[in-house]
């Protein structure tokens, strides 16, 4: 397999490899299909590890569902299979978009970003594929981030703290606006853009000034706050996506929420680090530069699911 090629696009020797690989998940290969299976290989180098790069992709999913997402039917797989699994990664995703609708009252699509005015004039900018609860009462303004990442602009209320919950813990304003970025379910960064915050879960509580960010999460311990560099912090809004020297899988993490489909990433290539700028309209083009600048190779089912590996 090239590195020249895109990711989405196949070669015949990835499509082959794909259906002998759903051949033999399926059951034992008969006597004539595993001699043509051994002819096949010992055709072509790139036969052998186009068939391992199969196997590492479903490998991959398969290691999806096993983390929470709905169980695959594994045997049989009729011979669409790739086809079937596109379709069922395509239906999981869209399951989790519904239960997200029903919990937010403001949120955004993949790649679109949004200002959301709320009742009491504060702001919530929010990211692709990000998504906010809004829980305002008498003496307080509470919102809860449940998806992605916002960059909140509280309006001054010395009655009603403004607060944001994050991945099990709070972010109090205590002043006017700061970004929020949602890592996974219990781990998050702040980042304070005027004034200060009070970050709180059961551990600790610790003040965050402007110009700097902290790492939190629920029941840990709270990072000591460093220097922020807010021009990368606000990138997105200019639709720009900065990273600096951060893990190929929180990139991708970010990228998801602006391209339709999956990028996955193996094992081996999944704690490389990225240092880049890439335009957030253009994820495809993204991908295709970390392939090229981290020596990476792709297999994808049709242009929904890429895997990346080395």
């Amino acid at each position: 397999m090239s590195d020249e090629r895109e990711p989405g696009r196949r070669t015949s020797a990835d499509e082959a490899a794909l259906a002998w690989w759903v051949k033999c998940d399926a059951g034992p290969l008969s006597a004539q299909e595993q001699a043509e299976l051994d002819a096949w290989l010992a055709a072509d180098p790139a036969h052998r590890a186009a068939l391992d790069g199969a196997e590492r992709l479903f490998g991959e999913v398969r290691r999806l569902w096993a983390a929470g997402r709905p169980t695959a039917r594994r045997r049989p797989l009729a011979a669409p299979a790739t086809a079937l699994l596109a379709a069922s990664l395509a239906f999981w995703l869209f399951f989790d978009e519904i239960a997200l609708r029903f919990r937010a009252d403001a949120l955004t699509a993949i790649g679109e970003t949004r200002v959301v005015t709320l009742e009491d004039g504060s702001l919530a900018h929010l990211s692709a594929r990000s998504a906010i609860a809004v829980h305002y009462r008498a003496g307080e303004r509470r919102l809860t981030l449940l998806a992605g990442q916002a960059f909140f602009q509280a309006a001054p209320d010395s009655s009603r703290p403004f607060v944001v919950e994050a991945a099990g813990a709070t972010v109090t304003a205590l002043g006017t606006a700061f970004d929020i970025a949602l890592r996974d379910a219990t781990h998050a960064d702040v980042a304070v853009i005027e004034h200060k915050v009070a970050v709180t879960n059961e551990a600790a509580r610790s003040v965050v000034e402007e110009g700097r960010r902290m790492s939190f999460g629920a029941g840990t311990p709270i990072a000591e706050p460093e220097p922020a560099d807010l021009f990368k912090v606000g990138g997105w809004r200019r639709g720009r996506l900065i990273f600096e020297d951060e893990p190929l899988e929180s990139v991708l993490a970010t990228l998801a929420r602006y391209r339709s489909g999956l990028t996955l990433a193996a094992p081996a290539a999944r704690r490389l680090r990225v240092t880049g700028t890439f335009d957030a309209a253009n994820p495809e083009g993204a991908i295709r530069a970390l392939k090229a600048s981290l020596g990476l190779k792709a297999l994808s089912i049709g242009s929904y699911v890429i895997y990346i590996y080395k």
